[in-house]
């Protein structure tokens, strides 16, 4: 690696560790964590608890099901799930019979859920009863490589009380499980209870070079491409993350609203079994009051959340009135965290908590964090973690970009991704000659190595010659008091073909009072945009929405968005 001047900035013992440490697979390294924590609960959910011993034994069950199925070693198995018991169980039990996780969103449409089993040549699928019903029968018969499908409900793993009265009242959805002539059907708890199963650990041998995941990317441009990670991709960002961190083994508790289906629900998952932690599981992170009640209860030492979604607590009173001593670290990531938004939830959880990462589906996923310890900058994705290298380079010349001025990230360490599934020439337009990985977003890197990510290297508006770098007008203009989320898109200018206009979508603060003058309160934030942004950056259209799509991640997706306006100008 080059001169890694930013490693000056590190917390005291934050060194590189020894590349032999994840020569191992993850289903290894986890191993110790049943032994040393059989009777603590893995994970609660809505007041049921399933300890490590739990776990263990419902995993080697799930596992010794696959192979009794015809599943082998490499197989893939999707899970179809949100965040529930069975798919911590699932994941675990894919794992240790040497077959690859591929997580589906259960928010895909039919066509979409089709595409990505077809593209991953998916074996196997676990998936609720209601999307058995309703999506999977309607796609079935185009595929031929499904051999085995296990379903459940949301409610599965409630006492049956619960589990009834929930489906009485319609709030635990419920579809009809049929036959599929060729196919294995069953059922999740069913398999799991199932004493055919043996509760040792299957006898299949995993290497680092095996493949843990098949990860699908957002998609933004043309179909979602299936990032293929390693064992050893896997645990090195594990045990990196976890030297970085310095998060003891035993002693914590954490709540996170990222879906396991996403790579950083997935990521946060496998540092919580690695260090015996206890998981409140959350179904539905847009379910802030849910939230609330499960800290309230479970009080936990950490939280992870995508910045919309820890804008929508804070915009929850129950939220602001919580105790929050115990909380030792908010974690951001998937999405820029304006810097006020940041303030604001320091104020609430305590200062020094919140910690902003950054990473992506390719990179396992975490290549930067702000320090554990030491000196954070708000608005800062941080610094590039230990036994990781990055440059910024001009997107147009590839050329390397000096310190302070805009360049897009690129990234190489042991966490980064084998490459694309069956998709080489996408593969190989993502990685240089030197084999950095270019994420496709552009950030500018202060004299101490702390990165402020600027742009996506797609999301920039040209106007006139002047690239306008979106998230730092958007961070700009959610200054004044009245915006709550923003999202800034290029539109084609009419009188000035290859150039755009920039054009705001804000949603309004609920507790914001104007006299409903929606011109003047425009005029308003345009006014103090203008004093703090070159003309050309100052928005040339905006327009006010009751709210904004948000991406399964809850994030703004502007993909939503270009669509709306292109159809609009056609």
């Amino acid at each position: 690696m080059k001169d890694r001047f930013w490693t000056k900035s590190y917390d005291p013992g934050v060194t590189d560790l020894d590349p032999a440490q994840w020569e191992t697979s993850y289903v290894e390294i986890v191993k110790p964590v049943f032994k040393k924590y059989p009777d603590k609960a893995a994970f609660v959910f809505m007041g049921v608890e399933v300890t490590f011993e739990d776990l263990d034994r419902y995993a080697n069950r799930f596992a010794h099901f696959l192979l009794a199925s015809g599943l082998k070693k490499g197989d893939v198995v999707g899970i179809n799930l949100p965040n529930i018991p069975e798919y911590v169980i699932a994941w675990l039990g894919i794992l240790r019979a040497g077959c690859v996780v591929s997580g589906v969103s259960p928010l895909l449409s039919a066509e979409q859920m089709k595409y990505q089993l077809r593209d991953s040549n998916a074996r196997g699928l676990v998936t609720l009863d209601v999307l058995f019903a309703g999506r999977l029968l309607t796609i079935i018969s185009d595929l031929p490589d499904l051999k085995c499908v296990v379903s459940t409900s949301v409610g599965g793993f409630l006492p049956v009380i619960k589990r009834v009265l929930g489906q009485f009242l319609k709030k635990i959805p419920k579809g009809k499980i049929v036959p599929l002539p060729g196919r294995v059907v069953r059922d999740f708890r069913k398999v799991v209870n199932d004493p055919q199963y043996s509760d040792d650990h299957p006898d299949v041998k995993i290497i680092p070079d095996d493949v843990a995941y098949i990860q699908y990317t957002g998609g933004t441009t043309g179909y979602p491409k299936g990032a293929v990670l390693s064992h050893r991709n896997v645990v090195s960002d594990l045990l990196i993350v976890q030297r970085w961190l310095g998060w003891e083994v035993g002693k914590g508790r954490a709540l996170s609203g990222f879906p396991f289906f996403h790579i950083a629900g997935m990521f946060f998952n496998e540092n919580c079994i690695y260090l015996g932690w206890t998981q409140i599981l959350i179904p539905n992170p847009r379910n802030t009051d849910h939230i609330c009640k499960e800290l309230a209860r479970h009080r936990p030492t950490a939280l992870v959340n995508v910045p919309s979604l820890y804008q929508m607590l804070i915009a929850n009173p129950k939220f602001r009135e919580l105790d929050h001593s115990n909380l030792e670290r908010c974690l951001s990531a998937a999405a820029p965290f304006p810097e006020d938004s940041q303030r604001e939830l320091e104020d609430i959880i305590g200062q020094g908590k919140l910690l902003e990462v950054y990473g992506m589906t390719e990179t396992s996923p975490l290549t930067t964090m702000n320090p554990s310890k030491g000196k954070k900058k708000l608005g800062s994705i941080g610094l590039p973690l230990i036994n990781t290298d990055i440059k910024l380079v001009d997107p147009g010349s590839g050329e390397v970009v000096a310190v302070g001025e805009a360049g897009e990230i690129c990234v190489k360490g042991p966490q980064i991704m084998i490459g694309y599934y069956n998709k080489p020439e996408e593969t190989q337009l993502v990685f240089d000659q030197d084999g950095y990985l270019h994420t496709g977003d552009v950030a500018i890197q202060d004299e101490r190595g702390f990165l402020t990510i600027v742009d996506r290297t797609k999301d920039t508006v040209i106007v006139g010659g002047f690239k306008v770098f979106s998230q730092r007008v958007e961070e700009v203009m959610t200054e004044h008091p009245a915006v709550d989320m923003i999202a800034l898109i290029g539109v084609p200018n009419p009188e000035r073909p290859g150039s755009e206009l920039v054009k705001a979508l804000v949603t309004i603060k609920s507790d914001y009072q104007f006299d409903g003058d929606e011109d003047a309160l425009k005029a308003d934030i345009l006014t103090m945009a203008r004093d703090k942004l070159a003309p050309y950056e100052v928005p040339k259209l905006m327009e006010i929405r009751k709210d904004l799509p948000l991406t399964s991640v809850g994030k703004v997706d502007k993909t939503i968005l270009r669509k709306e306006i292109r159809k609009k100008s056609q």
